[in-house]
């Protein structure tokens, strides 16, 4: 009787030890991370590649195509404890369900979502290069072949890519819902490749074998210090797209591209592309690449409402009459101090929009955009609808503030490179405003109290900024 009681207690408790550790790990990096330690912790004699093969195998991430490149993970690799092959397969596999959720996907330190497939398979490319530098397989084992799939099969336009999506939780995220209708090549996708690109780059010219738990770490855990962007190291993940657009060359991606189509039917067991079929295939990759290269690369990454927790507009919006032709600067005075993380610039919007609701009575935060010192840019009223920025010119332009109190000091090089550079550049790409624009302070269009003459110059010296 009582061996029997001890017996039913040991089960119950190892069922309980494994539950717990499976809802331990969320779809979080971090938590991602700590994960991928537990594994080296148990086996500290075992190299990088070794650990993502075991990965590969618990997420059952070894078809024809990546087996074309990377070792069969079914071989050579042992097991994982099964409440962490459990987690492993759930965070790894990609798909996206008929209601729109995205599985596969973590969140990021930064407020990005990254696919986990393409960016490990990008690293293992990179730690399993023979020749320093050059990995095999590295552009098809992260972007090539879902471009392929996306710009191949997809819908034109912009609809071929993207969209990006929400978290039900930003402190113990499970679950992702994309924002429209899924593509072929979602945002989170794009990420994992540009990362798995970038890493698996990094590491194959690298004689230097980090543990992976180190390198993911360093990667997308880097605390910015008080220089923010501008003191920032290289190879963090906030850098992502000016990293992946000094790799980037379109023509070498457009070849890749097609040769992973070539592969996936030949795979497949299809006769050879003809000649005809292939240049038109090429055509085709050319031109959606400039799509590709314009969302991702143009554009610089911007925050969602849903992201940083934005409230519900109050009443009904006024929408916009595109394209514009201002761009209208401002920064904020309250917050005072610029925002260096993801977590303290979602609070600041919060705030901002509390205050811009409940004391001044607005329908919603005012700006437009809003230019953190973390290296995102944050959605305001977004593209389509009239802010509350500048006083008789709301319905001309976008507002677009810098979180902090620039009177006397300017904001990063960075801060001001994404709003003058990119936000704009993207804002003339999509139509939304015209080809020859003008960014001006708040200090040409309404009279204020600001004093600060840096930051007033500095913008004059944007005026009349276009292509």
């Amino acid at each position: 009787m009582d061996k029997g009681w001890w017996k039913l207690t040991l089960v119950v408790v190892v069922l309980l030890v494994s539950t717990y550790a499976e809802a331990s790990f969320s779809h979080h990096m971090k938590d991602f991370i700590r994960a991928v330690k537990q594994i080296e912790d148990e086996d500290l004699d075992s190299d990088p590649a070794a650990v993502l093969k075991r990965l590969r195998r618990a997420a059952g991430l070894n078809d024809a195509f990546i087996q074309y490149f990377l070792p069969n993970a079914d071989t050579g690799s042992s097991e994982l404890p099964a409440n962490l092959s459990e987690y492993f397969s759930k965070v790894l596999h990609h798909r996206v369900l008929e209601d729109a959720k995205e599985e596969g996907v973590v969140l990021t330190p930064d407020g990005s979502t990254v696919a986990l497939g393409p960016l490990l398979l990008g690293i293992e490319a990179g730690f399993l290069s023979k020749t320093r530098g050059r990995a095999r397989g590295l552009y098809q084992l992260t972007l090539a072949k879902d471009l392929g799939l996306s710009l191949r099969h997809g819908s034109s336009g912009t609809n071929r890519l993207g969209p990006d999506g929400c978290w039900d939780s930003l402190t113990s995220p499970k679950v992702f819902t994309l924002s429209d209708e899924p593509t072929l090549l979602t945002t989170a996708q794009v990420n994992g490749g540009m990362d798995g690109m970038i890493l698996g780059r990094e590491v194959s010219a690298s004689s230097n074998l980090l543990k992976l738990s180190s390198l993911l770490n360093d990667y997308y855990n880097h605390q910015l210090d008080s220089k923010g962007m501008d003191g920032a190291p290289r190879l963090i993940s906030r850098r992502r797209r000016e990293n992946f657009k000094a790799l980037l060359l379109p023509p070498l991606l457009a070849r890749q591209v097609v040769k992973s189509v070539e592969l996936r039917e030949r795979l497949a067991g299809h006769p050879m592309m003809e000649v005809k079929t292939k240049k038109q295939l090429m055509a085709v990759v050319k031109e959606g690449l400039k799509t590709f290269v314009h969302v991702y690369m143009d554009c610089p990454p911007i925050i969602s409402r849903c992201m940083w927790g934005a409230a519900p507009y109050i009443g009904t919006p006024t929408m916009l009459s595109l394209p514009l032709s201002y761009l209208y600067i401002h920064h904020t005075h309250t917050p005072s101090q610029p925002c260096l993380t993801f977590e303290q610039c979602s609070a600041d919007m919060r705030s901002m929009q509390r205050f811009h609701q409940e004391d001044r009575g607005w329908d919603d935060i005012g700006y437009s955009f809003v230019a953190g010192d973390d290296g995102n840019i944050y959605e305001g009223r977004g593209w389509l609808w009239q802010g509350a920025h500048t006083s008789g010119q709301n319905s001309k332009g976008y507002g677009v503030s810098f979180i902090g109190d620039y009177a006397t000091r300017l904001p990063s090089q960075n801060s001001m490179r994404l709003v003058r550079d990119q936000l704009a550049s993207c804002a003339v790409g999509e139509g939304r405003l015209v080809s020859s624009y003008i960014l001006q302070g708040h200090r040409d269009a309404v009279n204020t109290s600001c004093p600060g003459d840096a930051f007033y110059a500095e913008i004059k010296g944007w005026e009349h900024y276009g292509k």
